[in-house]
């Protein structure tokens, strides 16, 4: 018999009825350090006291007016996006995917407002991973997203990651531009090198293509810039963005530069949820959080702190770590053994942490992880490795 949710997740065996910071509880109390952060979505931590009072101040006033009418909350969170990108106007969604559909579409009807319909391809790459929906999943090209839902959504063209000729040879008559991951996360924790970035701004520019970013995992502080992409300084035309931006509440969006945005007119995009006061004023208080004076240099501090402990945690089991990736607290473990022996190796010892392509594990803490926090983890992933090893050692 089906289960009253329908049965795509291979769920734990456990759940949780509260969170405070990098902590959250089992109904019986027990105690779990989560370095998932729900896939890197709670950005400001657990119960956060600012994001509680924002929300909870909001859903005393009204929680739901639909895009037919101003939203001040919405209004406020658009400026202060542009203000702190590249963009110039913001589309609110509920998910990522959302920010990614949202995304193609506007880089389709730029061409076609400019009088090319026929150009409508995207260049992608290999390992991408865009979101669920029909759209998005051809965009990342793993087959065993797209497998069984019908003929493949046309245009997408994947190369090779990191092949800048692959991607001059991918540019024909009808490309429209280039979606990329500035760090890919699903695909296992792979930055994008600075430079491969800013050549593809070039090429964007020299062939009158839109670069578009896909910064759902990757964006709001997570790297220890406001937005990954910052690192290169290759700015794009349009980006889709999620996850960090709600800090646990259902939000995305799509940001983009006056140019890029220019067939987006009335009536060529919506979207009942998106934006509306609940999120919104969720959003203000990441923003709040998130672009304090000091809080970005805090996460780098942090980073280089966890990466650093992180290396002599490889050194210690390096039959059981092969390599330490990543950017900022979006941090990836290769690993020698599978990385559900790994994963599970870590729930034993009550720590969360999430698998992701070639074989590696997501460390991805709430950014207001602490010193502390992170000792707490190294120790829980020392007693996972010893666990591992030993395993390793009774079954010879």
């Amino acid at each position: 018999m089906i289960s009253p949710v329908l049965p795509t997740y291979a769920r734990a065996k456990v759940s949780f009825e509260r969170g405070e910071g990098v902590r959250v509880y089992t109904p019986d109390g027990r105690e779990y350090l989560d370095f998932g952060a729900g896939v890197a979505v709670t950005s400001c931590g657990h119960a956060h006291p600012h994001l509680v009072k924002a929300l909870t101040d909001q859903a005393q006033k009204i929680w739901h007016t639909s895009n037919l009418y101003e939203m001040p909350g919405q209004e406020r969170l658009a400026k202060r996006l542009i203000e702190a990108s590249f963009a110039d106007t913001v589309f609110f969604t509920n998910s990522g995917a959302e920010a990614l559909e949202c995304s193609i579409k506007m880089a389709r009807k730029y061409h076609a407002a400019a009088g090319h319909p026929e150009k409508f391809r995207l260049i992608t790459f290999e390992g991408a991973f865009h979101g669920r929906t029909l759209a998005t999943i051809a965009a990342g090209g793993q087959m065993k997203y797209i497998e069984g839902f019908g003929p493949k959504a046309d245009g997408f063209d994947q190369v090779a990651f990191g092949d800048l000729e692959a991607v001059r040879n991918a540019i024909g008559p009808a490309t429209a531009g280039i979606l990329i991951e500035p760090v890919q996360g699903e695909g296992g924790i792979r930055p994008v090198p600075n430079e491969f970035l800013r050549a593809l701004r070039r090429i964007c520019d020299e062939h009158g293509l839109l670069l578009v970013y896909d910064e759902v995992q990757c964006g709001i502080g997570r790297t220890g810039k406001f937005f990954a992409h910052e690192w290169a300084g290759a700015a794009p035309d349009i980006m889709g963005i999620a996850k960090g931006l709600g800090g646990g509440f259902p939000m995305g969006a799509c940001l983009a530069t006056e140019k890029a945005a220019a067939g987006m007119t009335t009536g060529t995009h919506g979207s009942t949820f998106g934006g509306n006061p609940l999120a919104t004023a969720v959003g203000n208080a990441v923003l709040d959080v998130v672009l304090a004076d000091g809080f970005l240099e805090g996460v780098r501090d942090r980073a280089l702190t966890l990466k650093q402990k992180l290396a002599g945690l490889k050194d210690e089991h390096p039959q059981v770590i092969d390599e330490i990736r990543g950017l900022g607290l979006m941090i990836g473990i290769k690993c020698k053994v599978p990385n559900t022996e790994f994963q599970a190796a870590a729930m034993d010892q009550h720590l969360l942490v999430i698998g992701a392509g070639d074989n590696v594990v997501r460390l991805l803490p709430p950014l207001v992880v602490t010193d502390h926090d992170i000792a707490d983890a190294m120790a829980r992933l020392d007693r996972a490795c010893r666990e591992i090893e030993a395993k390793s050692a009774r079954s010879r």
